[in-house]
């Protein structure tokens, strides 16, 4: 099993030692796996457990005060799967994969996802941690359910772009999968590019991506695809990524990174943005 993880790009981490030590973790976890779509569920897993990361418990919290969860996750044979906006949903990419495995959709939004997870036994926990909640009720957060003021209080403060990822692959056969609670003070229900297929993920019998980053603009330029595509073209992954980041930043005049890991297991990452943590285990 050859996997890369990354914990998101964006600004410089608080305690980057102590997030790389988990990155190395989730590496470490997902290589024990017997196959690529187990490899990174158990990665991206132990990222979503950690308040460090913006997945799962600590994730980015909405204009109304809820942390909604998103994940997808394909492979080489174009299976995929999504879930998005779920309220509560530690395992976000647990029930992209029960989505993908269990049934005929390839993706599933809001509280009928989140009951999804429940009947696999993907029990709602409190996902707020209590720098998260401090973070939250230092922006001052509306106290109205007039539109425009809402919106505007959003335009102002909406941001963040981390997100957690991972691509692995075993004897020539690829998963890839992204996991995030969303970019801080977006509208309450707002989904951005992690679990469209193509914008935080993709995968194909070339290899796969995970994309991090500014969502929305990640989801107008379909980043994972183009990472991809460039590894169907013949490129390297090195190549493709850092070529894959540079047309980003042209089209968008945007921040977001990149992790790719082709059939052969070969590894490449890239970003602009100020920081990007990756772990790889071979």
């Amino acid at each position: 099993m050859q996997l890369i993880v990354h914990g998101g790009a964006g600004d410089e981490p608080d305690d980057p030692e102590r997030r790389q030590s988990v990155l190395d973790e989730a590496a470490s976890v997902g290589t024990e796996a017997s196959t690529p779509v187990e490899a990174v569920v158990r990665a991206i897993d132990v990222l979503e457990s950690n308040p460090l990361f913006n997945a799962g418990v600590g994730g980015a919290i909405q204009e109304d005060g809820v942390v909604r969860t998103d994940a997808g996750i394909m492979t080489d044979k174009r299976e995929a799967g999504a879930a998005c906006s779920m309220a509560g949903v530690r395992h976000a990419v647990g029930v992209a994969r029960r989505v993908m495995a269990e049934t005929p959709h390839v993706l599933l939004a809001g509280e009928h996802a989140a009951a999804l997870a429940e009947g696999f036994d993907i029990e709602p926990e409190e996902l707020t941690t209590e720098r998260t909640r401090e973070r939250f009720r230092a922006a001052d957060p509306p106290k109205t359910d007039e539109i425009g003021e809402r919106i505007e209080w959003v335009r102002e403060r909406f941001g963040g772009a981390d997100t957690v990822g991972a691509v692995a692959v075993d004897e020539g056969h690829v998963a890839a999968a992204t996991s995030t609670g969303g970019r801080w003070f977006a509208l309450a229900g707002r989904v951005g590019d992690v679990p469209q297929i193509g914008c935080g993920f993709y995968a194909s019998p070339a290899g796969g991506a995970s994309a991090t980053g500014a969502g929305e603009d990640i989801a107008r330029s379909t980043l994972a695809r183009e990472a991809v595509r460039r590894l169907e073209d013949g490129e390297q992954p090195a190549d493709a990524a850092a070529n894959a980041i540079d047309e980003f930043e042209v089209l968008t005049g945007s921040t977001a990174g990149v992790i790719v890991l082709d059939e052969s297991g070969q590894t490449g990452s890239a970003y602009n943005s100020a920081a990007m943590q990756t772990s790889t285990n071979f």
